[in-house]
């Protein structure tokens, strides 16, 4: 792999590990202002996995890189599609709206992680 390819790759998993920081700090904020329960629970282990995704797509290389990349792309797809549903049809029983606190800002965080996340998967799996 050329070195420009390289660094190309690089730059697109920074983008990606920024992206789910992101989504996963926007969850663990929600859970200190508010948000308890069991959504507060499944919100708090979201940051955590986001975390150790962003480290992993950050710190690996070569199988295990383009195993955390998919891995990546499912989570912040995951939580996309879990976003999406609470706000139009609910689910596990919760609805939400957009008025609730940072429900537009998580959408559009999430849909653009989830877009980052897809260029660096075919990046990685391509090379």
């Amino acid at each position: 792999m050329s070195s420009a390819v390289t660094r190309s790759t690089v730059v697109w998993q920074v983008l990606s590990a920024l992206a789910l920081l992101a989504m996963g700090g926007l969850h663990v904020w929600l859970v200190f202002h508010g948000t308890g329960g069991i959504l507060g629970i499944l919100f708090t282990l979201n940051g955590l996995g986001a975390l150790v995704l962003a480290v992993a797509i950050l710190a690996t290389r070569g199988l295990l890189l383009q195993i955390a990349t998919v891995l990546g792309l499912l989570f912040l797809a995951g939580t996309l599609a879990a976003l999406v549903l609470a706000l139009t049809v609910g689910l596990f029983g919760i609805r939400s709206s957009l008025q609730y606190d940072l429900a537009l800002t998580t959408l559009v965080v999430e849909s653009v992680g989830v877009v980052v996340l897809l260029v660096t998967t075919a990046r990685v799996l391509r090379h």
